[in-house]
């Protein structure tokens, strides 16, 4: 069985404090000695060697570097949904109830049935709602108004 040398030896110990005291970065400083730059990393920590950098100088320099946040993207079908179905109006809409009589199995479904679940599937009483939903939405008007609900921030800044 071959003997494996030590990968730090008191030469590679010597020129990893010369090239950190030089300013090379980790990879530089791994490609210059012939170990990895975890292997670099790890020793420095070991040997209680730090850059200096303050917390202040790491966030200013990060967010230099980070891309800018795209705004979030506001569900504009959800809205023209909710209009569709409601209109424009501001004024609170009465949540009536959801007529039961028009359930119906997956094979009843049509473009103009409520598609909304009742029960669990595989459930003996598993089935849609079945009533009309306006317009090719997907939901009648009572089960619309469960499904499409604005988050709070968004109800605000809409006024």
């Amino acid at each position: 069985m071959p003997v494996l040398s030590p990968t730090w030896t008191d030469e590679r110990i010597e020129l990893l404090k010369q090239h950190f005291e030089a300013g090379l970065s980790c990879s530089e400083i791994a490609a210059d000695i012939g170990v990895s730059r975890n292997a670099v990393i790890g020793k420095l920590s070991r040997l209680n060697l730090t850059r200096g950098r303050t917390v202040d100088d790491r966030k200013a320099r990060d967010r230099g570097f980070a891309p800018a946040r795209a705004p979030r993207a506001v569900p504009r079908l959800q809205y023209e949904m909710l209009a569709t179905i409601y209109g424009e109006t501001d004024a609170p809409v009465v949540a009536g109830p959801i007529d039961e009589a028009n359930r119906c199995s997956l094979l009843e479904l049509s473009e103009n049935r409520c598609r909304w679940p009742i029960s669990t599937p595989g459930e003996d009483d598993f089935c849609f709602c079945g009533n009309i939903a306006p317009d090719g939405q997907p939901y009648c008007a009572g089960h619309s108004r469960l499904a499409y609900r604005p988050h709070a921030r968004a109800r605000v800044i809409r006024g």
